[in-house]
């Protein structure tokens, strides 16, 4: 916690999990919205309505995802795989807006979104043990994931936008944005930061 780059990765956290949390509160509301909640959607042989396959769809990607791009980051490195995971996310949440009146549209980037959004639970702890090596993994990272709750905490921050402007795009905006800015800090901020803290030892 003395080290600048833990707060980098700390901030990273909050943005990435905070726009997910963001966009998966909305999600709901933006189907009904829509008026696509119970329209039936049909892949690959399954029909269900579009919004319990969001939610279904969501949660199978959402855990697969986590092996998936830690598998990349062993590959590409892990400040290359948060970049172009959180810039798939961002596109998705705002792809998500605009596409959403589209009940098989509204499945497909619900899933992208969920795919792009659990992979913080991998990229994470193995930036973090990269970092402080294996003796404190799980002190180190149990103290990382606290800003998971700090995301959780910002959540409610989203009603009060939605309530202020009138609409939940702007949640959508700035969950978004937050995710790109996340993905920029990866390559520029974090990358150069974590190679010299590693460097003094």
């Amino acid at each position: 916690m003395k080290t600048p780059v833990f707060w980098v990765m700390y901030a990273m956290f909050v943005m990435v999990a905070s726009g997910g949390l963001m966009a998966v509160a909305q999600l709901g509301l933006i189907a009904n919205d829509y008026k696509i909640a119970n329209v039936p959607v049909s892949i690959i042989g399954l029909t269900l309505p579009a919004l319990t396959f969001a939610l279904t769809i969501d949660r199978v990607l959402n855990g697969v995802c986590r092996p998936f791009f830690g598998w990349v980051s062993d590959h590409i490195g892990r400040e290359n795989t948060m970049f172009f995971a959180f810039v798939v996310e961002g596109v998705g949440i705002y792809a998500l807006m605009k596409f959403a009146d589209n009940p098989l549209v509204f499945v497909i980037l619900s899933g992208v979104v969920f795919f792009a959004w659990g992979e913080i639970y991998s990229l994470f702890p193995a930036t973090c043990t990269d970092l402080y090596g294996r003796t404190f993994a799980t002190t180190n990272y149990g103290m990382l994931y606290t800003a998971k709750g700090t995301a959780s905490l910002l959540v409610p921050l989203a009603n009060v936008l939605t309530t202020s402007t009138g609409s939940w795009q702007a949640v959508f905006y700035v969950a978004a944005i937050l995710n790109i800015v996340a993905a920029i800090m990866a390559l520029a901020v974090l990358k150069p930061m974590r190679l010299k803290t590693m460097a003094k030892g």
